[in-house]
């Protein structure tokens, strides 16, 4: 028995030595010109690699400084790099045939670079892409080797750097990090599971679980996909999508299903905003946004359908429908907004996002909001067009009969009715761009006060610039007086053409002063006469009656 334990000793410990020693003795340095041309003929890129070392134990090849290169039509930059790369190979082949079979890779450190041309077309698209390499060696393995032969039982990428950026773009790329890959069985011509996960732009973090393939060899970003994908405390303004001038923001999380046959791809899933931001003067919206959506999308030509957009705000729900393309630099919209009987008092969060403050101390209580919007143009220089409808809102804390300022000089007018506005109905055509907001054929109707029409502006920095006409109501004095001014004005005794004023100041601090100069205008073509310069003549005359009359000196 003795003996028996002294062999198995000796039998042990020769094995340690042979283990210990098969890395001096195998050289597996010499493989690197099959390695090299393997990977080149495979990936249709022309690939480097440092030295090789071998780990008996683990049963891997370690290889150092990968680079892969990029197509040469985006970049002379490598498309990869990577600090190292271990294979997993079989070891009985590679011990008495001395024939490398490769189970697994696992990247570490990668830096991989993804452009995008002008026309839409991705650097990744010809990986794969047979002969493409001109530099590729020229070897009997190279000759016999194609996409459809290579495969591996298991790819793994660890702790990788991601950019992504637009060539010719002066935007900053977007930087991924932390990148993590597993799929098993990887092949050109089956489908294989995949796991990705991510750290994106601006500290969120971005999942896809699912599967891929069979892997287009034509163009690898067609490949077939089915994945859910998960989305979490994104910040739109750091992933560089939209200009950083255009002030669009907002944390975004995402959960959905992408679905791609490598020709059509689908999608569905809801998004939820928070803190939304729309235009550069505006501030983050206090109440969150969810959208409930499903599209359509062409890969090739890069443009697709909103085939569903229900947009929540609290119980206030609106509908977004129609095209995007995204096949130049900036993805463009053709879309339509509608909503029906909107509770404004849940709508009165996101205002602020639109660059609309209310008075200080204001809210709306009540009211329904009816809207009908054309949405056209890049998405950071948005053009919305389209009327806009509120019935029977209550705006609290703020008076508008007492906040006409010099209107109110008329009596029965200023103060009173308590500190709220009743809004029996409030209308308008709105045109939203870069440039700030308009309202034509603004319609208010306040029985506290009467009817008020006219047209104004909101600039982008949020100054407010509105020629409104105030028809004050007959049931007081100041519809009395003000029937009697219209006719003064030429407006006839029996019509009520109401006071002209204006709106300066912001939305949050809003000043209302009577337009004299419009009166006297109207005074003196009233009475037959003809209007000239501010300050002389007839229409002077007038303006230093009327500014009396308002409790104003006339105008230089």
């Amino acid at each position: 028995m003795k003996k028996v334990l002294v062999i198995l000793g000796i039998v042990l410990a020769l094995l340690i030595v042979v283990v210990i020693a098969l890395p001096f003795v195998i050289d597996v340095n010499r493989f690197k010109p099959t390695l090299e041309t393997d990977l080149t003929s495979a990936l249709g890129r022309k690939v480097e690699i440092g030295n090789i070392g071998l780990s008996i134990l683990s049963g891997g090849v370690t290889v150092d400084n990968v680079v892969i290169a990029d197509d040469p039509a985006f970049s002379r930059s490598p498309f990869l790099q990577a600090r190292q790369l271990t294979a997993g190979v079989a070891l009985m082949p590679l011990i008495f045939s001395k024939k490398l079979e490769v189970r697994s890779f696992t990247v570490t450190d990668p830096q991989v670079a993804l452009l995008r041309s002008p026309s839409g077309t991705w650097n990744y698209s010809s990986l794969g892409g047979s002969g493409k390499a001109s530099t590729a060696p020229a070897s009997s393995a190279a000759s016999s080797t194609s996409p459809s032969d290579f495969s591996v039982e298991k790819l793994t990428i660890s702790n990788g750097t991601i950019t992504v950026g637009t060539v010719g773009s002066r935007a900053k790329p977007q930087t991924y990090q932390n990148v993590d890959v597993e799929v098993s069985d990887l092949s050109y011509t089956s489908q294989f599971p995949l796991q990705f996960s991510a750290k994106t732009p601006g500290g969120g973090t971005l999942s896809v679980d699912g599967k891929a393939g069979p892997i287009n060899s034509a163009d690898t970003s067609l490949t077939p996909l089915d994945a859910k994908v998960e989305v979490h405390d994104l910040d739109l303004a750091s992933t560089g999508f939209v200009d950083a001038s255009s002030g669009v923001g907002g944390v975004i999380d995402f959960t959905g299903n992408l679905a791609s046959d490598g020709r059509q791809a689908t999608s569905d899933g809801t998004v939820h905003a928070n803190k939304l931001k729309l235009v550069a003067a505006g501030s983050p919206a206090s109440t969150p946004v969810n959208i409930d959506y499903a599209t359509q999308y062409d890969l090739k030509r890069e443009t697709g359908t909103l085939k569903k957009g229900e947009i929540h705000i609290g119980k206030a729900l609106a509908h977004l429908t129609g095209g995007y393309d995204m096949a130049g630099a900036t993805t463009t919209l053709q879309m339509k907004l509608s909503g029906q009987g909107m509770p404004v008092d849940d709508l009165e969060g996101v205002l602020p996002a639109a660059g609309v403050t209310l008075p200080s101390g204001a809210r709306l209580d009540s009211g329904g909001l009816d809207l009908n919007l054309a949405i056209s143009g890049p998405v950071d220089k948005l053009v919305i067009t389209g009327p806009v409808n509120l019935s029977n809102g209550k705006l609290s804390g703020f008076n508008l009969k007492s906040k006409l300022g010099a209107l109110s000089s008329f009596t029965g007018l200023g103060g009173g009715g308590g500190s709220d506005t009743d809004i029996q109905t409030l209308s308008a055509n709105l045109r939203v761009d870069p440039s700030g907001t308009q309202a034509n054929d603004l319609n208010l109707v306040a029985p506290q006060i009467g009817t008020i029409t006219g047209n104004g502006t909101v600039s982008q920095s949020g100054q407010l610039n509105c020629k409104m006409v105030a028809k004050l109501a007959a049931g007081n004095m100041a519809g009395v007086m003000t029937s009697g001014l219209s006719a003064l004005t030429g407006g006839g005794k029996s019509s009520n053409n109401g006071i002209p004023f204006t709106i300066t100041g912001t939305t949050s601090n809003p000043v209302f002063l009577p337009d004299v100069k419009g009166m006297a205008g109207n005074m003196v073509k009233g009475l037959g006469g003809t209007a000239t310069g501010t300050g002389s003549g007839a229409q002077g005359a007038a303006q230093q009656v009327l500014g009396g009359l308002f409790g104003k000196k006339k105008s230089n």
